[in-house]
């Protein structure tokens, strides 16, 4: 009988011990050498502006083994999605005299495929993940010095197709 109890009271403790450590990882993120708070947020569907206010950070610099908490980000997740009409025109990062590095530190030139606009971020937080009207989800990964207000400019691969989008209004649904 006493095995029994001490079989059973082992298997509850481990059993206690293994959903808190898993309710624990849900609440926050160790950060690992090399990782950005971009990196952070996007495999979290956050933003960045999320994250350092939910950690109450003042700079985009963190440290290996730092904890940051995500609880809080859970719930704002479910906030109402925000969506307004913006003027859009396009950009490239292939342009003469172009780094194709957004402000963010996304590198455009290795990742030609990829969905990023170039936002006000007073308007739209950097990072936040948006739906562009004819354009698809992207990430609020730019920023640009005519950027001001309900302004975008949505990256295209090519000069060509940046001219071909040419300027429009559209809905952006600021997603996360």
């Amino acid at each position: 009988m006493k095995k029994l109890i001490l079989s059973i009271s082992s298997a509850l403790c481990l059993s206690i011990g293994i959903s808190s450590a898993a309710f624990a990882s849900t609440d926050t993120y160790t950060v690992k050498s090399g990782d950005t708070l971009w990196d952070i947020a996007q495999s979290h569907n956050l933003s960045v502006n999320q994250l350092k206010t939910y950690n109450h950070l003042e700079s985009d610099i963190i440290f290996p083994n730092q904890q940051l908490g995500l609880a809080q980000a859970e719930a704002a997740t479910n906030a109402t999605t925000k969506a307004f009409k913006v003027s859009a025109t396009a950009y490239t990062g292939s342009c003469e005299g172009c780094s194709g590095l957004t402000a963010t530190g996304i590198n455009l030139k290795n990742s030609p495929n990829l969905k990023v606009i170039s936002v006000d971020p007073k308007v739209i937080p950097l990072g936040s993940k948006v739906s562009v009207e004819g354009y698809g989800t992207a990430i609020a990964g730019d920023t640009g010095g005519a950027i001001k207000g309900k302004k975008i400019d949505v990256f295209m691969p090519s000069q060509k197709k940046a001219q071909e989008w040419g300027r429009k209004t559209v809905t952006v649904k600021v997603l996360k």
